[in-house]
């Protein structure tokens, strides 16, 4: 049975993210391009990555510290949150993701909205923003004014805080 592609695609790793990273033929959409890079993680084919990164920037990749991080890591998934644009026709596009992966034991998720253009019918990876989750509290935030939550009668600040 052939390998599942590791971009959580329903393909195989032969007819999904192989070619593209094999140089065999050319991505067509920002998305497809996204996969193909988290995959060469996966398989640290680390030179897919560079031919991918902003050429105007390029001195700003580092094959070391991705190589690094490609083989310290164990990669769990991908997830496509959503694409904007970034079809065949198109020349700018937007992919959010989620890629999944443990590192020193400890399970991390890198979510980021990653911009692409292409270029020369090439579409590359030019920025992107790392996207911080924000904190929901289970309980209302307590002033240090506000009565203390054990119940004693003191404030917060004179009480718990303290403690």
């Amino acid at each position: 049975m052939a390998e599942k592609c590791p971009c959580n695609s329903d393909k195989s790793y032969t007819t999904c993210c192989e070619p593209y990273i094999l140089g065999k033929k050319e991505a067509p959409t920002a998305e497809a391009t996204m996969r193909a890079r988290y995959t060469s993680f996966v398989k640290n084919t680390i030179d897919y990555l560079g031919k991918t990164f902003n050429p105007e920037e390029i001195n700003e990749f580092n094959a070391q510290e991705a190589d690094q991080w490609s083989k310290n890591s164990k990669w769990l998934g991908l997830e496509i949150i959503s694409t904007k644009a970034g079809m065949e026709n198109d020349t700018k596009g937007s992919v959010e993701f989620k890629a999944h992966y443990e590192a020193g034991g400890v399970k991390n998720t890198h979510h980021e909205v990653a911009q692409f253009q292409k270029i020369d019918d090439k579409w590359f990876f030019m920025d992107g923003k790392i996207v911080r989750e924000q904190v929901v509290r289970s309980e209302p935030k307590i002033g240090r004014n506000d009565p203390c939550f054990c119940g004693s009668g003191k404030k917060f600040k004179k009480c718990c805080l303290l403690k």
